[in-house]
């Protein structure tokens, strides 16, 4: 028999972190979760992306069990992580704050396929070039 789900949290943590920030440890308090038991497992997990922000699904049970699911990096980071930049652009239009290639645009659309809205490997890599617009990094032609 299957366990029965008391909450389903879906949240942004640091990859190889110990411990949460302030949003983080109120939100598994609340669902029952021992944060110390969840922390040590998500560093073990994730110890090979530290520092990146990592998507994670957090399903607790009634017996106050739980398990996560990581999810793969942003793809905001890694068009961050492709263009050599911190933070994107606070005016698109006028100012442009790094280029990627065609080519790291397909490598990102290839990673993040399954987890994106997209039908085919093109619209994938379209909306991973909208995104990078959105940012302010020039595609290079």
């Amino acid at each position: 028999m299957e366990k029965e789900i008391l909450k389903v949290t879906k949240i942004n943590l640091v990859g190889a972190s110990r411990s949460g920030d302030s949003k983080t440890a109120p939100k598994l308090a609340s669902s029952g979760v021992n944060i110390n038991n969840f922390f040590k497992e998500f560093y073990e997990a994730t110890k090979n992306r530290a520092g990146d922000i990592v998507p994670t699904e957090i399903t607790v049970y009634k017996d106050r069990s739980f398990k996560f699911i990581t999810k793969k990096n942003l793809v905001t980071q890694l068009l961050f992580k492709a263009a050599n930049i911190s933070k994107g652009s606070p005016n698109k239009k006028q100012v442009k704050v790094g280029k990627i290639t065609k080519k790291q645009i397909e490598e990102i659309a290839k990673y993040k396929i399954d987890e994106l809205n997209c039908f085919s490997l093109e619209s994938a890599i379209k909306t991973i070039e909208a995104t990078a617009i959105n940012m302010g990094i020039e595609i290079e032609k």
